[in-house]
């Protein structure tokens, strides 16, 4: 298990959603817990940082959030490493339950990982959700640079205002799209690289909902 307790890199961003046209859902957003009988399944993994069964998906007990763990997500350049590995992403495509009545939006997301960076390196998270038949919000990217050898969070909060909710009764599965990027430091020989997988699970991604009654 990867070392290093305090979280030494945060950054805070708003998502500056695109303006779309959704079905009215009524009251004020409810954070915190929310409604009993909200599942999650995975219907389609893609990308080079996501290979078969090294993605998961979580629903916390309160309904509050739903958490995503990756086992092999993995960035890395210089050294003896693959010219491609340089690069990483991933797509996850899911059906997100609700009961009745009720629709969901994502208020902020929590980004987790590792890196260890040689001096001159530099490293970038990058990510982005949507609705399936909608579109996508605007990619925010975090960046890090060399030298540095730590755990770091990256936090993205979005405005009430701002809040894309799943139309009320339209089945619509929830669309994630992330992105690591790396480059060498001064000293190519050295290899530099970014993580958001952990093999205790501790390194994860957290979507924390904002739920609303449809009318």
């Amino acid at each position: 298990m990867r070392k290093g307790i305090a979280i030494s890199a945060a950054a805070a961003a708003t998502v500056a959603m695109t303006s779309m046209a959704v079905a009215p859902a009524s009251a004020a957003p409810l954070r915190g817990r929310g409604p009993h009988g909200v599942t999650i399944e995975i219907a389609t993994v893609n990308g080079s940082g996501c290979p078969k069964d090294t993605a998961a998906v979580a629903v916390s007990d309160d309904k509050e959030a739903f958490t995503v763990t990756y086992s092999a997500y993995t960035a890395q350049a210089g050294g003896n490493v693959a010219s491609t590995d340089w690069r990483k992403n991933c797509q996850i495509n899911m059906k997100v339950h609700v009961p009745q009545g009720f629709t969901y939006a994502i208020a902020s997301t929590d980004y987790r990982g590792f890196a260890s960076l040689e001096p001159g390196a530099s490293a970038v998270e990058k990510a982005s959700y949507y609705f399936q038949g909608m579109q996508d919000t605007r990619s925010i990217s975090h960046n890090l640079k060399g030298t540095y050898a730590d755990n770091w969070q990256f936090s993205d909060v979005n405005d009430v205002a701002q809040l894309v909710y799943k139309p009320c009764g339209e089945e619509r599965n929830f669309n994630i799209n992330t992105e690591l990027r790396v480059t060498k430091g001064t000293d190519a020989t050295k290899t530099s690289f970014i993580s958001m997988d952990s093999t205790d699970g501790s390194y994860k991604t957290t979507y924390h909902f904002a739920w609303k009654r449809c009318p």
